[in-house]
Formats: C-alpha cells, structure tokens, sequence
C-alpha cells in the first residue's frame, strides 16, 4: 500500500497517555512520582484504572478514559488516528499470558502507523522524559490520510 506521508508539528506542550497493566500499575505509579514535575507541564490521558490511580496517588489532574478490557486500549488508538497523542507510556506485561497479545499489537502498530513515539518499558520511557525534544515543537511525518482517499475514491482536488 502506497500511503503518502504530511508533515504536521508536535505541540510544545505534549499530550502523553499512560497505560499500565495490572501488574504494571506500581512501576508506572513509581515512574510517574520520580518524573511529576516534567509530566505535569503536559497534558496526561489514561485509561481507566491506571488514571484512578495515577490521580489519586499524585494529585495531579489525568484525563481518563475507560477501562483498557472495556474499551480504553481502543479509545487511546483512536486518539493516535486523530492526531490527539503525542507520546504512549505503556508499561506492558511481557509475561502476561495471551489474552492481552491482541490488544498490546494493535496499539503499538497503530502507534507506529501514526509515527507516534511509544515507550514500553522504563527505560525507554526515562530516555523520552528526558529527551531535550518533550518541551520544543517538533515537526514529524503523519500519512495524509485526504490524499489517500483521493487515490482510493479516485478523485483528485483542485
């Protein structure tokens, strides 16, 4: 499949989703304390329980979506098609047996469909926090999704 591809800019101010399963959650949790004072300058989603938790334990305001069994893996991917993430902290449990496989590809290939910058374990999450790159404007590629529908419909503009 030919997609092309647009050049669209990263807001200085970045809106981060966070996302831990369940045996994950106190990894996130310790993650997130020793790194407040940097997250609290952006914009944080998650899904449901992680949310509760994150706001709860650090006081800080999280925009939280569902649950991730009921829905919430999803709604962050649907965030990631309509450009309204920016970065994924996924603390995932690589020894959870099969029944989050699906969930955890899907996420992670729209994620890279969408070029968006996903950290799934701590240290790659402590290399982005710290990137000089979190607090400028950073252009990166997108595809242009209007053009590929032009290609498939057979239309053009202009």
């Amino acid at each position: 499949m030919d997609i092309e591809m647009k050049q669209i800019a990263m807001p200085v101010q970045k809106r981060i989703a966070l996302i831990a399963h369940d045996n994950m959650k106190q990894d996130l949790l310790d993650w997130t304390r020793k790194h407040i004072a940097t997250l609290k300058q952006h914009k944080l989603f998650a899904t449901g329980t992680t949310g509760h938790l994150l706001e709860n334990k650090l006081q800080t305001p999280i925009t939280k979506l569902i649950s991730g069994p009921l829905g919430g893996d999803q709604q962050i991917g649907a965030m990631i098609t309509e450009q309204k993430l920016d970065i994924i902290i996924f603390f995932w449990d690589p020894y959870e047996p099969m029944p989050h496989d699906p969930d955890v590809k899907a996420l992670l290939r729209v994620a890279a469909v969408w070029n968006v910058a996903v950290a799934c374990n701590r240290s790659t999450a402590d290399f982005m926090i710290s990137s000089p790159l979190l607090n400028e404007l950073h252009p990166y590629k997108v595809p242009d999704y209007e053009r590929y529908l032009e290609k498939r419909l057979g239309k053009t503009t202009g």
